[in-house]
């Protein structure tokens, strides 16, 4: 009961903002009149391929970026390549500072169009975070705390691994955090290059002037960023040790 009591208030608060949307949603559903390309889109059957093909969109691509960004920022903080993190947080903030539509359509050139592309072109888009978390979770651990580790006899694999990624791990996580929320909007472009997403419900609103589709796809996009916002801040909290805010 009391570890009840000291969870963030945000951890309440997100869950009840996605179920007053999610039922006004479906309030808003059930008694709005939609045109036939309307019911075709908004079919449960389409629509759960849609959601389904958007989520694996953003999962593939965030855990691309994680096993890119993650390790890349610890190496970052070792003393021997220290030096070039300048240049590859620049790298990665052109990555980020390119619009994302640009970016998927020069990838088209390269790859063709389709899942792999919008993948490679959403992992380039959000390295950034995770990379710029990482370098700052483990730069913020305090030198006398690996001083004193390594004073008791541990190697510096062992500090990282038991000292410092434990204690870096807020930080991280939460660069994680903000990397999903990234994806999960910006995959919607991704049906400008052909790959299945939300997107096209907002594409073909906007293209047919269907604006209760267009509103549909909005709402759903916001309502999984939401969630999966969510989710991961529940992945935050259980993950950080305790004693760490």
């Amino acid at each position: 009961m009391s570890r009840l009591r000291t969870v963030p208030f945000d951890v309440w608060l997100e869950p009840l903002i996605i179920l007053v949307i999610g039922i006004g949603y479906a309030i808003w559903y059930r008694s709005t009149t939609f045109t036939a390309t309307e019911q075709a889109s908004l079919q449960w059957s389409n629509l759960q391929t849609t959601i389904l093909e958007h989520i694996k969109l953003t999962v593939v691509a965030t855990l691309i970026v994680v096993v890119i960004a993650i390790p890349l920022g610890i190496l970052l903080t070792r003393p021997s390549v220290k030096r070039f993190e300048p240049v590859a947080v620049n790298i990665a903030n052109i990555g980020q500072a390119a619009p994302a539509v640009g970016l998927l359509v020069l990838f088209t050139f390269w790859l063709g169009t389709g899942f792999r592309t919008a993948v490679v072109g959403l992992v380039v888009y959000a390295v950034l975070p995770i990379l710029q978390n990482t370098i700052t979770g483990l730069r913020q651990v305090d030198q006398r705390t690996i001083e004193a580790s390594r004073g008791i006899g541990y190697s510096g694999t062992r500090t990282l691994v038991q000292v410092e990624l434990p204690l870096a791990v807020p930080v991280i996580l939460n660069g994680v955090r903000t990397a999903l929320v990234i994806l999960v909007g910006t995959a919607t472009l991704s049906t400008f290059i052909g790959a299945t997403s939300l997107g096209t419900l907002i594409t073909t609103g906007v293209t047919l002037f269907l604006p209760k589709l267009l509103i549909s796809g909005a709402i759903l996009v916001g309502l999984l960023a939401l969630i999966i916002d969510w989710l991961g801040r529940l992945v935050e909290l259980a993950a950080t040790p305790r004693g760490i805010s």
